[in-house]
């Protein structure tokens, strides 16, 4: 009676294990050794037996294994195996050195980073940041004091919805009684555009029909979102990364990655996605190959991260400790998107024991997998956000992460100076091939004119194949008139045959100041893709010298 007593606690104790941990059961994951451990010690405490003793009147109890214990130390000694020595035969560098470096794939070379990022507008450009959304976000949630108490924003995830991009977050459960109360689930998402910091939406309704997001991290039970997979069938493969996405229609979905252990122990390689409804729970698996168009991201930032350092580390193999040739990522990798509408994990990649410069960038395709390298010498990440706040040093503003993109075709880093409460106060470009050449200003179109010139003016620092055609006009100006920002002047003015409106400060020429409606000018300006173009020189050909 007792051993089946004991059987069934065990069992029970196993099923709660299961239900609570949910340990992976496949190859090279430590949960099911560690839950097996832990059933085997339970075993032994079920069969010991405390034995009286008197000693001189006074009770005493010696504990005693009634059963036989070899079976279970065996048992024990195994797992312990299992769990140390054979993670570390299996997975040490010095034995699979190659295999951690290849696991990132074949790195192209690529042969000019701007080639890859298409010509940006300014109104396309990025300027709210992950702390800001989160800002904007709790704004929202503070100007519904109903819905406030009931729920609060998760983590924002930036994705291109059609052509724009957008932060979007869920609203999760703010504790176990309100996830009791609601157990449809939390009612919405909220979505802020990520290149217009006005423009931050709380969506409750898709065609008339209530957004509910019942399976997530915040629930309990059956409607925690790990256990809701677990209990569908993937308990043998490993799930990270568990993003909120909307389709390009607005409905919400969970995506998680799927990853193997390829090295042994470590080694984790995405290869596929678990697509999950928030509202119903429907969980559909795809390969890398066949995911929806809509997914932006199937590889995990620190998958990516760990496979270019090891890539990097690994050049001339485990012994070499004199770093010859050891390369590593700067700052993390940011999520972007190239001329393709693809989107890209980027770096830059530096020497081990550099500080401010690289030796070049990559690309990643956030769902292929697929590294390019562009040997291109640089600026780091943080020696450009530290020439942005030199620029407006008495300011003592911070600088958001900074952004690559294709300014003029000259690869450009944009990052907004923020104040000590997250608020945006003024924009920056620093040329990532030269980062002393910076550009700051209120807007983001006075910051273009400012790193316009700044780059006009450095001449040959600049790396003549990245340098933009310019377009010369011979016009008449039909309007004109000025303008003071931060000192400065600037003028406005149209001319003959073009639609755009030009710009350009007293600093360009010192005829702008005298021309007047109606003079003969002879103008150029970079061939670019923005509405209101800076000129690049002015001549008044009607002021005779």
């Amino acid at each position: 009676m007792k051993k089946i007593v004991s059987l069934i606690v065990i069992a029970v104790g196993a099923l709660l294990m299961l239900y609570i941990g949910m340990p992976v059961i496949a190859y090279g994951f430590r949960g099911l050794p560690m839950m097996l451990a832990a059933l085997t010690l339970l075993w032994i405490a079920l069969n010991v037996k405390a034995i009286p003793q008197y000693n001189g009147g006074v009770q005493t109890y010696q504990f005693k294994v009634v059963s036989n214990i070899k079976v279970p130390a065996t048992i024990l000694v195994f797992l312990l195996l299992y769990s140390t020595v054979l993670p570390m035969v299996t997975s040490w560098p010095l034995l699979r050195t190659s295999e951690y470096r290849n696991l990132i794939g074949t790195v192209e070379i690529g042969e000019n980073l701007s080639t890859h990022m298409a010509p940006i507008s300014m109104e396309k450009v990025r300027v709210v940041d992950q702390s800001l959304a989160n800002i904007l976000g709790d704004k929202v949630l503070g100007a519904q004091p109903a819905l406030g108490s009931q729920v609060r924003l998760g983590e924002f995830n930036i994705q291109k919805v059609k052509n724009d991009l957008y932060w979007v977050a869920p609203l999760l459960h703010s504790g176990f009684f309100k996830w009791n109360k609601n157990s449809e689930g939390t009612n919405g998402y909220v979505m802020v555009n990520a290149s217009n910091e006005r423009d931050v939406k709380l969506v409750q309704e898709i065609g008339g029909k209530k957004v509910l997001i019942k399976y997530q991290s915040e629930a309990y039970f059956n409607d925690f979102l790990e256990r809701h997979l677990y209990l569908n069938g993937f308990y043998n493969v490993g799930l990270t990364d568990y993003s909120f996405e909307i389709d390009d229609d607005g409905v919400p979905y969970w995506v998680i990655t799927k990853y193997k252990k390829t090295i042994g122990f470590n080694g984790d390689d995405a290869v596929g996605v678990v697509v999950v409804n928030t509202e119903t729970g429907k969980c559909d698996e795809y390969g890398i190959a066949n995911a929806p168009a809509w997914i932006d991201r199937i590889q995990p930032d620190y998958f990516i991260e760990n496979q270019l350092n090891d890539w990097g580390n690994f050049v001339k193999g485990y012994w070499n400790f004199s770093n010859e040739n050891k390369l590593q990522i700067t700052q993390g990798v940011t999520l972007v998107y190239g001329e393709d509408n693809k989107s890209y994990w980027y770096t830059g990649l530096t020497s081990v024991g550099a500080d401010e410069a690289t030796v070049g960038f990559v690309l990643v395709d956030t769902r292929t997998k697929k590294a390019v390298w562009y040997k291109q010498s640089g600026a780091t990440e943080f020696a450009a956000q530290k020439s942005a706040r030199g620029k407006v040093q008495e300011k003592r503003f911070s600088a958001s992460q900074p952004i690559p993109y294709n300014i003029n075709n000259i690869p450009t880093y944009v990052m907004t100076l923020k104040d000590d409460g997250g608020l945006v106060k003024m924009f920056a470009m620093v040329a990532i091939e030269d980062y002393t050449i910076v550009g700051v200003g209120n807007t983001l179109t006075e910051t273009l004119m400012a790193y316009k010139n700044a780059f006009n003016m450095a001449g040959n620092k600049i790396n003549p194949k990245s340098t933009t055609k310019k377009q010369i006009l011979n016009s008449v100006v039909l309007r004109i008139n000025s303008d003071i920002k931060n000192g400065n002047s600037f003028y406005y003015f149209t001319v003959e045959g073009k639609e755009n409106i030009f710009i350009g400060s007293s600093q360009i020429s010192n005829e702008l100041p005298v021309t007047f409606a109606g003079d003969s000018i002879v103008i150029s300006f970079d061939d670019d893709t923005q509405g209101l173009i800076d000129i690049s020189s002015f001549k008044n050909k009607s002021i005779k010298n």
